[in-house]
């Protein structure tokens, strides 16, 4: 699977963002996705994660009530929409993929480790 991010950009305190991450390779309706950041000199962080059948998400405290992950498989692509962006969302931010075994397709993933595969990152910049 080959991820490809786009959406990031510029964009004031209190805007929004939609990234995107499409999908290369077969069968991405049976990836659990997830997002990630990366700020300057910190680690990265789990933002966001859906199950391969969009019955389930989760969310980083930090993020929950303004971003939103959801997933369109006839389009191969995931999407998080960023609303109420604050300074501290600014990050570089990065699609990943597992492939899940979960039959009933509510298992999402949020550990950085569980992800086989990961896109180039787009850069947010939030600024206040």
């Amino acid at each position: 699977v080959q991820l490809q991010a786009s959406g990031g950009g510029l964009v004031q305190a209190g805007g929004s963002l939609r990234l995107s991450c499409a999908a290369s390779g077969s069968t991405f309706s049976r990836y659990g996705m997830g997002w990630f950041r990366q700020a300057p000199g910190k680690e990265r962080e789990f933002v966001a994660a859906i199950s391969w059948s969009a019955s389930s998400t989760y969310y980083a405290s930090s993020v929950k009530g303004r971003f939103t992950i959801s997933r369109d498989n006839a389009k191969n692509t995931v999407y998080l929409q960023m609303n109420s962006l604050k300074p501290e969302d600014t990050a570089v931010y990065y699609c990943a993929a597992v492939f899940s075994s979960s039959k009933s397709g509510s298992y999402y993933y949020t550990q950085h480790g569980e992800y086989d595969y990961w896109g180039q990152g787009t850069q947010v910049t939030v600024s206040s």
